[in-house]
């Protein structure tokens, strides 16, 4: 039988009590692969839209009592950072692995990136319904886009990244933990692969590339 990518395991520890305990199984148990995925992807991207990628590992650095909840490896052009762009992140809670494109809050042109994206909805014409939307990238709630009500479900989230401070989007594929644990590694990068080749478009008009080079 074939091994999971993620199993169990990877997802369990986020149930591990106290920050320290959590960061020692998060370091030794999910960040290897992160950084495996990272380096993959990086190329990934780098090759698909012609900027130069780069991968950031969610270090957590600022906590100092409560254990994260969550962790990601981020991709953005950019080497300092990732949280002032648009992004694609690989990322796990206790409950589900995602695989998205994302602005949060601290991109300094959400509201650019939200008037060009619901001015070009039909750049989503080839998401379906196994994908879903957030508008908070802290919170593990996420809703699935329903064929019949996608354009009003995207415009409702958009007009708040617009119009709210604190407003985000992402669009991904949100497996359950159980879900992602069957995939072997062949499995979910096939799924990742599809899932950002599924993405690229989106990126694209937040990000404002009018010739991007497309994923082969």
């Amino acid at each position: 039988m074939n091994q999971s990518y993620f199993s169990e395991k990877d997802f369990n520890v986020f149930k591990i009590e106290g920050l320290d305990e959590r960061m020692e199984a998060l370091t030794e148990i999910v960040r290897p692969k992160f950084h495996e995925l990272g380096a993959q992807y990086a190329s990934y991207f780098s090759a698909a839209t012609g900027d130069e990628f780069y991968y950031h590992v969610a270090k957590h650095a600022r906590r100092t009592v409560n254990p994260p909840k969550d962790s990601w490896v981020a991709f953005a052009p950019y080497k300092r950072g990732y949280k002032s762009l648009p992004h694609f992140q690989i990322g796990l809670w206790n409950s589900h692995l995602f695989i998205a494109v994302a602005v949060i809050y601290e991109a300094p042109n959400k509201q650019e990136m939200a008037t060009r994206l619901l001015n070009s909805l039909d750049v989503f014409q080839n998401i379906d319904e196994t994908y879903s939307i957030s508008g908070d990238h802290m919170s593990p709630v996420y809703e699935k886009l329903i064929s019949d009500r996608k354009n009003e479900q995207l415009t409702a989230l958009l007009t708040r990244l617009h119009n709210v401070k604190k407003g985000e989007f992402l669009i991904g594929r949100f497996l359950t933990a159980e879900e992602a644990s069957k995939l072997t590694e062949q499995q979910f990068n096939e799924l990742a692969s599809e899932t950002f080749n599924a993405l690229l478009p989106i990126y694209n008009v937040m990000a404002n590339k009018s010739h991007p080079v497309h994923a082969e």
